[in-house]
């Protein structure tokens, strides 16, 4: 960026955003860092840290000396993603509240608010770049590929790119510390957040068995042989090992179980046993809810694509899109494709955008 801009940081409480806001300040911008509320539900249990979160990034603002906001978005979290969130797991689906939370609540309505503000633009502690030519935003691959975040802000369209910055981008997370440690930031050793945007570390199955009603039913084999009983639908996920509670050797061949399907009107889980076996591998799938981070959707054609967070880039050709959809036909089969979940698609470090898999 050339010149002093007024910058609106988006202050989580840890130590990304933390030196975000530093590493602005120190260029000589007008900072002001908001404390985004998305959450107020039992948000003084033992598993939410809103308020030791919070308490965090004041401490941050004061030491980096800027002035600090909190401000309350929980109404529009309810609205735009929560209730999403409990309508996709109602389905037997399983969705990824993280995207939808960038899209409709840090680069929308906070975005919207500090523009209220008269800001420049505004920035997040994403490990992700923005490239600007001829007037196009493109969104990149963070260099530090081990923590690279676009998969998350696939979503964003060119009017959010464009008054967005991602000062970490070109950052390490190993630089990232270091920093936090030079500038003396009470963050600088604090554990990553590994929790869902609003539920924090909570015990997942008992947080949705407040909000969705539980139906036990069967877990069986392909073939339809019973093997045990599941509490919900709701709270098993393709590819899923753990909590299953059926032994190895138990109806089969000693080798551990898998999640590969669910049988929606029947209720049931549909499990297998192998970490290879034929259901859980699939050489395409369809997408749609499509949104592209560049004025034009992709052409149909070669990229490479995630369809899960933590995956490597995968080989695959994109069909031509007709109604909003499309699908990826991969070079190698994927294991544990899951509806409800992200298809990202790559041209190199270009995020080009992407869909909810179906």
């Amino acid at each position: 960026m050339t010149g002093k801009k007024r910058i609106v940081v988006g202050m989580s409480g840890g130590v990304d955003s933390s030196v975000t806001a530093w590493l602005l300040k120190q260029q000589g911008h007008e900072v002001i860092g908001v404390f985004m509320q998305n959450w107020e539900d039992d948000n003084d249990d033992e598993y939410c840290s809103i308020k030791e979160d919070a308490l965090d990034a004041m401490s941050v603002a004061d030491i980096v000396g800027i002035d600090m906001e909190i401000v309350n978005f929980a109404k529009e979290y309810k609205d735009r993603v929560f209730s999403y969130f409990l309508k996709e797991y109602s389905a037997g689906r399983t969705p990824n509240p993280d995207v939808l939370c960038n899209a409709e609540i840090k680069f929308k309505a906070f975005l919207d608010y500090a523009l209220a503000l008269g800001a420049d633009c505004i920035a997040t502690g994403h490990y992700a770049r923005k490239l600007e030519r001829d007037g196009v935003h493109y969104l990149m691959k963070g260099v530090d590929h081990s923590k690279d975040q676009s998969y998350f802000l696939y979503r964003l369209q060119q009017q959010q790119l464009a008054r967005a910055i991602f000062p970490l981008g070109d950052i390490h997370k190993t630089e990232v510390r270091r920093l936090a440690e030079e500038a003396r930031l009470p963050t600088a050793a604090k554990k990553d957040s590994t929790g869902i945007c609003f539920i924090g570390e909570r015990p997942f199955r008992e947080f949705l068995q407040r909000y969705l009603p539980t139906q036990p039913g069967e877990m069986v084999t392909p073939e339809g042989k019973v093997v045990g009983e599941h509490a919900g639908l709701m709270f098993h996920t393709l590819g899923q090992r753990k909590g299953l509670n059926i032994g190895g050797a138990r109806d089969g061949n000693g080798e551990p179980w898998f999640v590969a399907g669910k049988d929606i009107p029947g209720n049931k889980l549909i499990v297998v046993q192998g970490h290879d076996h034929p259901l859980l591998l699939k050489s395409t799938l369809a997408m749609d809810d499509l949104s592209w981070t560049l004025p034009q959707a992709p052409a149909p054609g070669d990229y490479a694509a995630k369809n899960r967070y933590r995956m490597a880039d995968a080989a695959c050709s994109l069909s031509p899109v007709v109604d909003g959809k499309a699908s990826l036909t991969f070079r190698d089969k994927q294991w544990a494709v899951t509806p409800g979940q992200s298809a990202v698609l790559y041209d190199g470090d270009i995020c080009l955008g992407g869909g909810i898999i179906q």
